[in-house]
């Protein structure tokens, strides 16, 4: 059936996200600038928070945001409701010594990020995009937008290529962006230009590649989105929405917003779920509500968090890499993900509690197991269970392409996922 308006906008919404969001740094900045758009204060971590009933408030740590909403009423013990997602993904970051090439062409020496399909990268027109430090203290965000190219070996030249392509990480992954001498070229002043400094200022860079094609609707009744970073952005973006529109009214949680970085390499950095961010800024929340550490005990014992991230929708071309019973697929709503080796954090407990907050949103749900022959990967949600002792159910939305530069979701997922985070905020 043709998915709704709401659906539609609300997908129109996350493909400017996206756009706004080609490295975890941006996607940081984007989620403190939409909820400082929506009445959250900034606080900067080394200043002394004064948190006052009924604010909302957002503070950023690299590439990691943090926002909360404390309703009028709460005291030492409320409880949190915590919607996790994470800001990275995968895909290759610019090295040292950066500016390469040869035979009259120049190219960019990158280091694979995380666990991309590399394929997928391929004759597509990316951008650099990062964080720039300088000599003057100051940490500046680059965006170059089209500039490099992943180009593919012609068929001509390589006649087994729809046989089996494998490329080379370290040789066949270094894209072109210019042409001439790289002894007189220099990339780095590329993305300096981008951010309005000068080259020779630069003291240190996280940078990393992005597509550059906007995230778009298309298929049968408006069925499919297409954007690159769905994973975990498409999360990310479901959380500030919903934080944005959450009440602060008696009796609601401490309706919180983690957006880590890192989640593709393993989330152990200090802007990573294995890293004590959220542990702070909940010791502070609870500080400023006069909390002793046996009241913080008990908030965080009635305490929740949804860890949201990507799972994979049935692929009809290979539908023996899934579970025989348990497919879910685009377009027929979020999904309750389960491991028996708790590789997600979910248990009989929080599936029944996802279930009341679909139930609250109006939102049908999906389950997702892996085939046994075909482990599944991780979240942050295990990690952020041990870390805190928060009870934790990881869901999320089902994908195809994931890990791809460019991945593809339902359209009715993404505003459900959105609506039942609402439902999760008011408790």
């Amino acid at each position: 059936m043709p998915v709704t308006p709401d659906a539609l906008a609300h997908a129109e919404d996350l493909a400017d996200f996206v756009a706004a969001s080609p490295s975890s740094y941006h996607a940081a900045a984007e989620v403190a600038r939409r909820l400082e758009d929506a009445g959250f204060g900034r606080l900067a971590e080394e200043d002394a928070w004064d948190l006052t009933p009924g604010g909302r408030y957002v503070v950023v740590r690299d590439g990691a945001a943090i926002a909360w909403t404390i309703p009028a009423d709460a005291v030492a013990t409320t409880p949190a409701h915590v919607f996790g997602a994470h800001t990275d993904s995968p895909g290759f970051k610019l090295k040292p010594q950066p500016t390469t090439g040869s035979r009259g062409w120049l190219q960019a020496a990158v280091e694979v990020y995380g666990g991309p399909l590399l394929n997928s990268w391929l004759d597509r027109e990316l951008r650099l995009a990062g964080r720039l430090a300088l000599a003057d203290g100051r940490v500046v965000l680059a965006d170059t937008g089209a500039m490099l190219r992943l180009p593919q070996l012609a068929v001509h030249l390589d006649r087994e290529a729809n046989t089996g392509l494998a490329l080379d990480k370290q040789y066949q992954t270094q894209p072109v962006w210019g042409l001439g001498d790289p002894s007189q070229a220099d990339i780095l002043a590329e993305l300096a230009e981008s951010a309005d400094v000068s080259a020779s200022d630069i003291r240190g860079y996280d940078v990393v590649i992005a597509d550059t094609a906007r995230g778009a609707v298309f298929g049968k009744d408006d069925a499919f989105f297409a954007s690159g970073r769905l994973d975990d952005l498409a999360s990310v973006h479901a959380g500030v929405v919903a934080l944005a529109a959450a009440d602060v009214a008696e009796g609601a949680p401490i309706a919180v917003l983690a957006a880590f970085d890192h989640e593709e390499l393993g989330s152990n950095s200090r802007s990573g779920a294995a890293g004590p961010f959220l542990e702070d800024v909940l010791g502070r929340i609870y500080d400023g509500l006069g909390a002793d550490a046996s009241e913080r005990r008990r908030a965080l014992s009635s305490s929740w968090c949804l860890s949201s991230d990507v799972g994979h929708s049935v692929h009809p071309n290979y539908a023996h890499k899934h579970d025989p019973v348990v497919q879910p697929v685009l377009g027929s709503g979020p999904i309750l993900k389960l491991n028996a080796n708790q590789r997600y954090a979910t248990d009989a407990v929080g599936s029944a509690a996802w279930r009341r907050w679909c139930d609250t949103a109006d939102v049908v749900t999906q389950e997702f197991v892996s085939n046994n022959t075909v482990p599944c990967g991780s979240t942050i949600g295990p990690i952020t269970a041990t870390r805190l002792g928060i009870r934790t159910v990881d869901v999320g939305i089902p994908i195809l392409s994931m890990h791809s530069a460019r991945e593809l979701a339902g359209v009715s997922d993404l505003h459900d996922l959105t609506r039942v985070a609402g439902a999760f905020f008011a408790g």
